[in-house]
């Protein structure tokens, strides 16, 4: 059974320059998510970088990202040949 991840690693990066793209603010940005400002600053500067499900979800919405865009790429392992 497949179950959905505790955490999501996200890329503070990405989040910004998204937010930014849309011309939203950090603080109407936050308050849309229904987090604080200082926990998304936090995302976007990289100080943190995990988030639950829930609160992921919301931020998503907010900037109208698919989930991808937010999330810190993990490298495939090399293929032999």
């Amino acid at each position: 059974m497949h179950r959905p991840p505790a955490t999501f690693q996200v890329n503070g990066a990405a989040i910004r320059a998204t937010r930014k793209r849309q011309g939203l603010g950090i603080r109407e940005t936050a308050e849309a998510a229904g987090i604080s400002r200082s926990y998304l600053q936090r995302l976007e500067t990289g100080t943190r970088q995990q988030m639950r499900p829930p609160k992921f979800a919301a931020l998503r919405k907010t900037l109208h990202a698919d989930e991808d865009e937010l999330l810190i790429p993990h490298e495939e392992p090399n293929e032999k040949r």
